[in-house]
């Protein structure tokens, strides 16, 4: 049974019913911070209470808002939702965001007061020209004696409110709760303004995807202010399970030393997951190897297969009974040797994951169709959600009931998905494919004090435009199939969406990242970031002796053996094959030419979002040369 909060109008009040039900159970743990802090439900409510008091005492008052930058950790829970129990509307980003931006978010934002990391977080902002009525740090270091600002740590504050009443601010749930700017990837970032009703939907209405016991262990990984990752913390919390906080240092290690039941995370976790796995099969002996791979195969026909048989399958949903009844046999006979596979391989993999897992939630991303049939083989199921920041972010989720991989799911309660012919904005039958568009309660307000950006995406009936590419079964299944802003129009005037293409490729263990291109060229092209572990056991296996070099510089990868026709020859078979064994294959499809780089994209050379998505736009800018190069071939 879930706790039911339809009642309650403020996120917030969440808290004293949650600790009044599971007082002694450990809410928070950290166990990788100095020191190790572990939190009971209990003591989470008082600390958020004393903490929202302390900034009464400070000056903070009903809708203020109160810029928040700093990254996970149980202060960071505390604090956000203790600005929030104090009546203000806080406004969130990580510490580690690049200078500017955070300066920009700060002004923009109309914030009264600052909460950051720590010292170091402040001195890289050199604020000027900025009123404050006070900032706060994180972290428990000393504030220095002379100040421009009123300064505080996170105990002093503590401190304030320990000894004082907290005054309940009357709010309604259409309240403002936070401004969570996008990231995105060109331009100004935008503050969307998410109220307690929106966020609240998100609360009350998960239960429908998921509904987890008291004292589950939640492996926590992504962005703590991130819409996604937040909102399932809120839930989860809601229903009292325990949340680690891990990273990606730790995170393999703590997997099978807390043995979480639920994960929540973006397509990049569960591929390196499973990259780690295939390399773990690398090792082992050829005739162990040739087993593993057999049983796999032999596997995935009998997944196919059953999905077929349940009408579950993307490739063919509306099968004729004799196409279920033929699948079924097939299924039938295969069963046995997915049983043991599960018995000599599919269990310990399972064990060496925590052995605990009931849930993967995925977001923030498409998921490859490699991953999704991967974990469903290994028997760790995926629930693929769809959302953006401007939702809350859930509108669609696949549930373990009807859990259509390739789909991003079923419309929440209260949603509605509508898809519509971007030229004409009529509204296009199921099957359809055009862009998508969704109403519901967790909609956005809009972006704060730019009424132009907001009408641009919200009509007057409510219906917000995602900007993304889809079509919704008969059964309301959502299936994206790009961003409309992504697109690629060859010379041809042939529209081509990129993502598929390129988690069709990543299949190949040969390729770690790619990203393709061809705005007004005649063909695609791509720029690839290969797997040199990978390609170096393939070529000894070939008998070549290649060396390949250990980092990027302006000459190496040119003049590396990673240009020897075999390898080249070799990652366009890949590519090939698998954008040719995709559904819906056409000859436009095809990627003509590429380049080799070797610095992977990602979020400390700033080629990725927080939600590690390639920032198109900034890849586009830093290759520019090479980009044009290979179509001057």
């Amino acid at each position: 049974m879930t706790i039911d909060y339809s009642s309650i109008y403020r996120l917030s009040q969440i808290w004293p019913v949650v600790s009044q039900k599971f007082p002694d159970s450990v809410a928070l743990h950290s166990p990788h911070s100095q020191p190790e802090v572990k939190l009971t439900y209990s003591q989470l409510w008082d600390n958020i209470r004393y903490f929202a008091a302390g900034l009464q005492v400070l000056g903070l008052e009903k809708e203020d808002k109160i810029s928040i930058f700093a990254d996970n950790s149980p202060r960071w829970l505390i604090v956000d939702q203790g600005s929030m129990a104090a009546g203000g509307v806080n406004v969130v980003r990580s510490a580690i965001a690049d200078v500017q931006e955070l300066l920009y978010i700060l002004k923009d934002s109309d914030s009264v007061a600052l909460i950051v990391e720590d010292l170091k977080t402040l001195n890289r902002l050199q604020l000027q020209d900025v009123s404050l009525r006070f900032i706060i740090l994180l972290s428990d270091e000393t504030a220095p004696l002379e100040t421009n600002y009123k300064l505080l740590n996170y105990q002093q504050v503590l401190e304030l409110g320990s000894t004082s009443t907290l005054i309940d601010y009357q709010g309604t749930s259409e309240s403002l709760a936070t401004l969570i700017y996008t990231s995105g990837t060109t331009g100004q970032p935008k503050g969307v303004m998410l109220s307690h009703k929106n966020l609240l939907h998100q609360v009350v209405n998960f239960k429908v995807i998921l509904k987890p016991k008291p004292g589950d262990c939640l492996l926590s990984i992504l962005p703590s202010w991130h819409s996604y990752e937040r909102s399932c913390e809120y839930y989860f919390l809601s229903q009292g399970c325990s949340q680690v906080y891990t990273n990606i240092r730790y995170f393999k290690n703590d997997l099978n030393l807390y043995q979480p039941q639920i994960m929540v995370g973006v397509p990049r976790i569960w591929e390196s997951l499973y990259e780690g796995i295939e390399k773990q099969f690398q090792q082992y002996p050829a005739n162990k190897q040739k087993l593993i791979y057999t049983l796999l195969d032999l596997s995935e026909r009998y997944i196919l297969n059953q999905r077929i048989f349940n009408s579950l399958s993307l490739d063919n949903l509306y099968p004729s009974l004799f196409s279920r009844l033929v699948a079924g046999v097939k299924s039938l006979f295969l069963s046995p040797f997915h049983f043991l596979g599960d018995q000599l391989i599919y269990k310990t993999i399972r064990t060496s994951l925590g052995g605990h897992l009931t849930t993967l939630v995925s977001g923030g991303g498409a998921l490859a169709k490699h991953l999704d049939t991967f974990y469903e083989i290994i028997g760790v199921p995926i629930l693929v959600g769809y959302g953006l920041t401007e939702t809350s972010p859930v509108t669609n989720v696949r549930t373990f009931e009807r859990n259509l991989r390739g789909a991003a799911g079923q419309p929440l309660p209260h949603t509605e998905v509508r898809i519509i012919n971007p030229e004409t904005r009529q509204t296009l039958p199921a099957g359809s494919k055009g862009i998508v568009l969704v109403r519901g309660p967790q909609v956005m307000q809009g972006y704060y004090k730019k009424p132009e950006a907001t009408a641009k995406v919200i009509d007057a009936e409510g219906w917000f435009d995602t900007g993304d590419i889809g079509w919704v079964s008969l059964e309301n299944d959502l299936i994206l199939t790009g961003r409309a802003k992504d697109t690629i129009v060859l010379s041809n005037g042939e529209n081509i969406e990129p993502d598929p293409l390129e988690n069709a490729c990543l299949r190949s263990p040969y390729i770690q990242q790619i990203m393709i291109v061809g705005q007004d060229q005649k063909t695609l092209g791509a720029l690839i970031v290969p797997n040199l572990e990978a390609l170096k056991n393939w070529a000894s296996q070939e008998g070549l002796s290649l060396e390949f070099p250990k980092k990027e510089s302006d000459h190496s990868v040119r003049e590396s053996d990673l240009y020897n026709k075999k390898v080249l020859e070799k990652l366009r078979q890949e590519m090939n094959r698998e954008i040719k064994n995709r559904p819906g294959y056409r000859s436009d499809d095809q990627i003509k030419t590429f380049e080799l780089i070797l610095e992977p994209f990602s979020l400390e050379n700033g080629l990725m979002t927080q939600t590690l998505k390639i920032k198109r736009p900034v890849v586009m800018e830093r290759y520019h040369d090479i980009i044009v190069g290979m179509f001057d071939k």
